[in-house]
């Protein structure tokens, strides 16, 4: 990259200058994005052109498409001040083949904008990413809970056999599978059931004549 371009990118805010709220980011050497922000274990790249010159836009683009097969989220943030930077800039867009949205680009008027653009943007990756992981964690925890409400249904079928039994199972043995091969002695010797609950689970189990007559409880 050439010298102004460099003097250009050390004028850029430096990361101890950001607001405490803002998400923390590394100042990168210019073969790599221009920035990387790391806000809740997302890490987003930015290329920042804060001085279109219809003369490097090869280089430009060459480097963009580089670091798109390495960064799954990268933007582009670029200065148009001027009609004539914007009109440039549209036809070298379309004339290096750049596919909308891979990776985005954000047109800005200045290079505070652009900043404050490349700030946002990282944020709200990272915010993102937390609603993700706490939208998995709701469904991990709902399957679980219907996982349970099975394994209860299914122990609880068994005459004589409450919840507080079947919870005792599920701690002490596991799975109804495991349930299901466990032998009268191993479930005596591991739970606080009776002996008479003990054979009762034994047989349910194994006996067809026994789990297929009417239950009650």
């Amino acid at each position: 990259m050439h010298d102004e371009q460099l003097v250009e990118r050390q004028a850029a805010p430096q990361p101890h200058q950001l607001p405490r709220h803002i998400p923390r980011c590394k100042l990168i050497p210019p073969q790599l994005p221009d920035f990387i922000f790391n806000n809740g274990g997302t890490s987003v790249a930015f290329v920042f052109e804060t001085n279109w010159d219809s003369e490097k836009e090869a280089a430009v683009f060459s480097r963009v498409n580089t670091l798109k097969r390495q960064f799954k989220h990268l933007y582009v943030a670029v200065v148009l001040p001027t009609g004539e930077q914007i009109d440039s800039f549209n036809k070298s867009y379309f004339k290096y083949g750049m596919e909308l949205g891979c990776p985005t680009f954000v047109p800005v008027c200045d290079p505070e904008m652009g900043f404050e653009k490349i700030v946002r943007i990282a944020h709200a990756r990272g915010v993102c990413k937390k609603q993700d992981i706490i939208t998995t964690m709701r469904d991990e925890r709902a399957q679980a809970v219907e996982c349970m409400d099975a394994f209860l249904r299914v122990l609880t079928s068994i005459p004589g056999i409450d919840s507080h039994d079947a919870n005792a199972l599920a701690q002490a043995i596991g799975s109804i599978e495991a349930i299901a091969k466990a032998s009268k002695e191993f479930i005596l010797e591991n739970t606080d059931l009776s002996t008479e609950k003990a054979e009762r689970i034994f047989r349910f189990f194994r006996d067809p004549q026994y789990y297929l007559s009417p239950k009650i409880n």
